[in-house]
């Protein structure tokens, strides 16, 4: 085999890894509990980054008895969207040990966020901070 045969195989496996999620990735993909039990939520990888979509809603109607939509969206031509399958966590990346940083996004209010994920044991303690982290807000969901 040429060194450049050689160079370009080392090159493509060295950029494949880099895009590999690390394996502490799998240990908070799947199913999680969110909002006070309010949410299920499926954390994957996206693409290199970790992402997270609500699967299900405890009342997933208004009271009207439709199901909820992000009316609070500040794109009007996401408002009539279904808030289950929205993306709530994206673009999380590791940021230290069993550590994430990324943006969350609140369908109460229809703004996306700075977010910090940790993993504590079970427990993932997920931030969205704004003001440059001034303000935060702190959930801890569960398996």
């Amino acid at each position: 085999m040429s060194k450049a045969v050689l160079g370009t195989m080392l090159g493509f496996a060295a950029m494949m890894l880099a895009h590999t999620p690390p394996a502490m990735a799998q240990e908070v993909t799947g199913m999680w509990t969110a909002s006070g039990g309010k949410a299920r939520v499926r954390i994957a990888d996206c693409g290199g980054a970790l992402c997270a979509n609500i699967v299900t809603l405890t009342e997933p109607n208004d009271a009207e008895g439709k199901p909820k939509v992000d009316k609070n969206n500040a794109d009007p031509a996401k408002r009539a969207r279904r808030v289950v399958g929205i993306a709530l966590l994206s673009g999380m990346k590791p940021n230290g040990d069993k550590a994430w940083k990324g943006s969350i996004y609140n369908p109460e209010d229809g703004k996306t966020y700075s977010a910090h994920m940790t993993l504590e044991g079970a427990q993932l303690k997920v931030q969205g901070c704004a003001l440059g982290g001034l303000i935060c807000k702190t959930q801890v969901w569960s398996r």
